[in-house]
């Protein structure tokens, strides 16, 4: 994400980089090139400004991906994007009043809910008929200190519990993260639980089966909120010191954590946090029992981990590395890596097409890249 305010930035609301520095040397990997320039089994395509998260429907057979448009003069509009899954081509735009960063699909009722990182609310779009159909205002302005209106909380990731109607969404804040419970039939916010940790909240995970939320926070806690109590159950404290996304493993015990190592992050850590010392550098997997917060692995990767997807049934774990411009697959058993694609500059988000084994990536634009230019999405054909 671009750095904006350290603490009102979409970007930092969605986690992505407080701030972007020249881009790093991309891991090369010797797969040729196709005639795009891309590694052979790439493809990719710019797309609008301001790209964030994707979304796969099978059911559709369509590729979702939020548009904010950016922030400034040249800013454009603020959108859902319908994507071809097979070529990128764009097959509708879906105009939104509000900017979009977050997406969560519930594709058996055809609906979207996009994350209004800035306005501290939901949009509603229905997929079938392609077009938004109601707001879910989470928080009203607060009084700032400096006299002027403002949300006390960003929105960062969104889950959905179809079968239950609950979406989860995360609102965070260095005075204190919330998890917001909205009603998916009546849209409507249900409740508003703290606990989530004085500091910003980025990942988000559910078990809907167990009950659970998981989510982590840059103070190196992963906190449990049980969805029948509507209360904090649990609080570990992890050597990860920047928790990023979430993988959550049906199959297991395990959680799977993104710890980004960045500078800038750390330096935004030791000014917030009381007494905070670094002891970790990150890049890194970091592998967790959920139910006790031990650990069990620690997975290098490239610099600047982030995004994390996890395709249980072929035992594979997918991460971006923002900084290194990588996407890298690894076995989710044995944690050996077994494959890197170069998306420069950085890959940010991921979506998974299952049943054709295709993995979505969304990529944002660095410093070197033209001001204002279109950022990207990827498609990787991943094989049998």
């Amino acid at each position: 994400m671009h750095s904006h305010s350290l603490f009102r930035s979409a970007a930092l609301a969605l986690a992505v980089s407080f701030a972007l520095a020249a881009p790093l040397a991309m891991a090369s990997g010797n797969a040729p090139a196709a005639a795009d320039g891309a590694p052979a089994g790439v493809q990719r395509q710019a797309v609008a400004k301001g790209l964030y998260e994707l979304a796969y429907s099978p059911s559709q057979q369509a590729l979702f991906v939020a548009s904010s448009g950016g922030f400034g003069d040249d800013a454009g509009p603020a959108q859902v994007l319908r994507l071809d899954p097979r070529t990128l081509a764009v097959q509708a735009r879906i105009p939104l009043e509000r900017k979009a960063f977050g997406l969560v699909l519930d594709d058996s009722n055809h609906r979207l809910y996009v994350g209004n990182t800035v306005d501290t609310s939901v949009t509603v779009v229905d997929t079938a008929q392609g077009m938004a159909i109601g707001t879910v205002q989470l928080m009203e302005k607060v009084t700032g200190s400096d006299g002027k209106p403002r949300y006390s909380h960003d929105l960062r990731e969104l889950v959905v519990d179809a079968p239950n109607h609950r979406l989860y969404v995360t609102g965070h804040s260095q005075e204190g993260s919330v998890l917001f419970v909205v009603d998916t039939q009546s849209l409507t916010l249900l409740d508003t639980i703290a606990g989530l940790g004085n500091a910003k909240a980025p990942g988000l995970a559910l078990d809907a089966a167990g009950k659970r939320v998981y989510t982590s926070n840059l103070r190196g806690e992963v906190v449990t909120v049980g969805t029948d109590s509507g209360k904090v159950e649990q609080r570990f404290r992890i050597s990860a010191e920047q928790p990023m996304n979430i993988a959550l493993d049906p199959g297991s015990e395990r959680l799977f954590v993104t710890d980004q190592g960045l500078e800038m992050i750390r330096a935004y850590q030791g000014k917030s946090i009381d007494g905070f010392v670094s002891r970790h550098p990150g890049q890194r997997v970091l592998v967790l029992d959920r139910r006790t917060g031990r650990e069990l692995a620690s997975i290098p990767t490239d610099a600047g981990p982030l995004g994390i997807l996890l395709d249980a049934a072929r035992k594979r774990l997918y991460v971006t590395n923002r900084e290194a411009g990588t996407v890298t697959a690894y076995d989710s058993d044995s944690y050996r890596p077994v494959g890197s694609w170069s998306v420069p500059t950085h890959p940010n988000s991921l979506a998974l097409d299952a049943r054709n084994n295709v993995l979505y990536v969304s990529i944002k634009n660095g410093e070197g890249d033209p001001n204002g230019g279109e950022e990207s999405v990827a498609r990787i054909e991943l094989g049998s």
